[in-house]
């Protein structure tokens, strides 16, 4: 009875290891090789997310706490892969130009498919914000942008999430992807 019973957990372990994807609030783009992928999207279609504290843990090391107020907005959630030897440019402009956004996007393997906030460790996490200050010889415009890079043999999933300061909730974007392999 036990060389049946193991064969058939085994396999449906692996079926449903194998038929992982995305959740409904998570958007699939397809990137392409030396080439931009320009994506329509709307703070609307998001929602809030009240726990942040993923951001600042020291096993995703997004964005510092300090940072919060600037990602209390609605949350938009992409999805993609990068495929080896590459490198993965995304950036967000708001249609309004006087438009505030954040961009956040963590890395993890090609298997993986942990969403914010349960997100209890990545590879890397990069954000953009508006800065709080001016910087010295450097100008800000309204784009937002992240970058990935990818010089293993292996390719992983990357999840990016469109956010906005505290009580924004509406306000339309468009998110650029640019793979260079």
């Amino acid at each position: 009875m036990k060389k049946v019973i193991i064969p058939i957990f085994i396999l449906l372990l692996v079926s449903s290891v194998s038929k992982a994807q995305w959740p409904s609030n998570v958007t699939k783009v397809e990137s392409k090789a030396n080439d931009s992928v320009l994506v329509s999207g709307d703070l609307a279609a998001g929602a809030l997310m009240e726990d942040l504290s993923w951001a600042a843990n020291s096993s995703n090391a997004c964005f510092p706490a300090t940072q919060n107020l600037k990602f209390r907005g609605n949350h938009v959630l992409y999805a993609t892969s990068l495929p080896p030897r590459s490198i993965l440019t995304i950036s967000v402009t708001p249609t309004d130009a006087n438009g505030d956004l954040s961009i956040y996007g963590y890395m993890m393997g090609n298997k993986e498919y942990m969403i914010v906030p349960n997100l209890p460790g990545c590879i890397t996490c990069e954000a953009d914000h508006k800065w709080d200050g001016k910087w010295k010889g450097k100008v800000q415009t309204s784009e937002r942008k992240i970058e990935f890079q990818n010089p293993t043999q292996n390719t992983y999933n990357i999840v990016i999430g469109v956010s906005a300061p505290k009580d924004v909730t509406t306000g339309q974007f468009t998110l650029k992807l640019k793979l260079k392999s």
